[in-house]
């Protein structure tokens, strides 16, 4: 199967968990001998930074960016084929459907947008919309990373018949002892600290999460780990805080396993790849309850009220309380998700389109 396989994200300001799943369910479609993957994206000056480099040579297309999202919602151009050729299957990896003439599969990882709208730019809205209404019109399969999406996806009225469940991966291999200290010695870390990881935008709740260390006597340092998004995210200049902007990849499993708990009480995700991360780590897990995050811990994290800082309190010292039961079942779980597995449902969908 010959699949054109868009990348653009990955050349954004904030590539984020859309980035990472695209390239790490690429790595795994590449390894197949019965898929043929081409990368697509827009016209661009450079390459990505080297941590958003596709693993498959890219063709491009004559609009970039922005322009070439517009044209796709708007005029149904450039279709990829003008930089592929012949296609079996069109593949968008983001809410951004590609113009193509070939069967379309596209990847929704979330539909926050239709939650908490004010997260988001007016524009951002507008465009995320039209986006879905394309969805409906143009796809032919549309796979979700987690049962929530795939709900949300049935309220916007996408056909049940055209949706897949396909959950993401996860990286098993664990951090050693050498490889967390060096990592605590390059980012001048103490012994025990508080972990997030993530973009920082509202959605993620580090405001609430900040609020919480007021709740905690002797609370442990916090590092936030995850580039600048958009929106107040909050804490700059809190002193129990610490923001580390982007981490590089070699750097991010050091920085699970060193941790004394993983903190993610977002309020709104279609998955939280970072729960799986840190459990595959062997680190205590903090996240939402009645969210795609409970969804994807599996029953192995503590699960807080995210709008409650003192609960999310409660929860960062039951999982201290907790680590050595909380561990072991973490990382069995989070060994139960491969990226190989992922990569068997994505191309399960596409034999089903030919």
């Amino acid at each position: 199967m010959r699949v054109a396989y868009t990348f653009e994200q990955c050349w954004h300001r904030v590539p984020g968990g859309t980035g990472v799943a695209a390239l790490r369910i690429a790595e795994a479609l590449s390894e197949r001998p019965d898929v043929e993957l081409v990368g697509v994206a827009g016209a661009h000056l450079r390459a990505p930074r080297q941590e958003w480099r596709p693993p498959v040579p890219v063709k491009h297309l004559p609009v970039g960016g922005g322009w070439m999202y517009e044209a796709w919602l708007r005029l149904h151009w450039p279709k990829v084929e003008w930089a592929t050729g012949r296609i079996d299957i069109a593949h968008a990896t983001s809410l951004i459907p590609c113009a193509t003439d070939a069967p379309l599969v596209v990847t929704l990882h979330d539909l926050a947008f239709v939650h908490t709208p004010r997260f988001f730019t007016k524009h951002g809205v507008r465009v995320f919309r039209r986006s879905v209404r394309h969805i409906k019109e143009r796809a032919d399969l549309v796979l979700c990373s987690s049962q929530a999406t795939l709900d949300d996806c049935l309220q916007a009225d996408i056909p049940a018949e055209r949706l897949r469940l396909v959950p993401l991966g996860v990286e098993t291999e664990r951090a050693n002892a050498d490889e967390v200290a060096r990592v605590r010695a390059a980012y001048d870390l103490p012994a025990e600290y508080l972990l997030f990881v993530g973009t920082v935008e509202p959605r993620k709740n580090l405001k609430g999460l900040i609020a919480a260390l007021a709740h905690l006597p002797d609370a442990p340092l916090l590092v936030v780990a995850g580039a600048a998004g958009w929106g107040d995210a909050g804490g700059d200049e809190h002193p129990g805080v610490r923001f580390l902007g982007f981490v590089p990849g070699d750097d991010l499993a050091p920085l699970y396993a060193g941790a004394k708990v993983f903190c993610y009480p977002s309020t709104q995700e279609g998955y939280g790849l970072p729960v799986l991360e840190a459990m595959a780590q062997g680190t205590p897990v903090v996240t939402s309850q009645g969210s795609a995050t409970e969804e994807v811990a599996g029953g192995a994290a503590v699960l807080v009220d995210p709008h409650d800082p003192a609960d999310i309190a409660r929860g960062i010292g039951d999982a201290e309380r907790r680590a050595t039961q909380l561990s072991p079942r973490g990382l069995l779980h989070a060994q139960r998700n491969s990226w190989a597995t992922t990569a068997e449902l994505t191309v399960a969908a596409y034999r089903e389109l030919l």
